[in-house]
């Protein structure tokens, strides 16, 4: 059975920061990417980014890029995303998800997703 737990969520100031995890089990990683994705309230799903388990490449959207950096823990079977300079606009509930097409981008590719944290971020 597939499980993908996140973690890390919280409340913070704007220019503040968050490390997200998401602990994954039961996947045989090097078939997979993983992605975080967040959808702001009101508005539709997006990427924010995605790394390989294998060798580690990784992809952000744009706006995020800079701030946010996705890593992986091949040992503790951990995906974490470090948010720094975080903006209201990162306001969103945020989702790790395992996707076996390495498409990074498209939600639809994704095979399996965590339930979500939710970030806040107050000015």
């Amino acid at each position: 059975q597939v499980q993908l737990v996140e973690s890390g969520g919280g409340w913070v100031q704007v220019g503040g920061s968050l490390r997200l995890s998401c602990a994954a089990s039961g996947l045989k990683f090097s078939n997979y990417a993983m992605g975080w994705f967040r959808r702001p309230p009101g508005k539709k799903r997006e990427f924010v980014a995605g790394i390989r388990w294998s060798g580690g490449s990784t992809s952000y959207s744009d706006s995020v890029k800079d701030r946010f950096t996705v890593s992986s823990d091949n040992v503790k079977n951990t995906v974490y995303l470090q948010m720094n300079s975080l903006k209201p606009e990162d306001t969103a509930v945020y989702y790790c998800a395992a996707d076996s097409t390495y498409s990074y981008r498209y939600a639809g590719s994704y095979d399996y997703w965590g339930q979500g944290t939710q970030v806040t971020v107050s000015s």
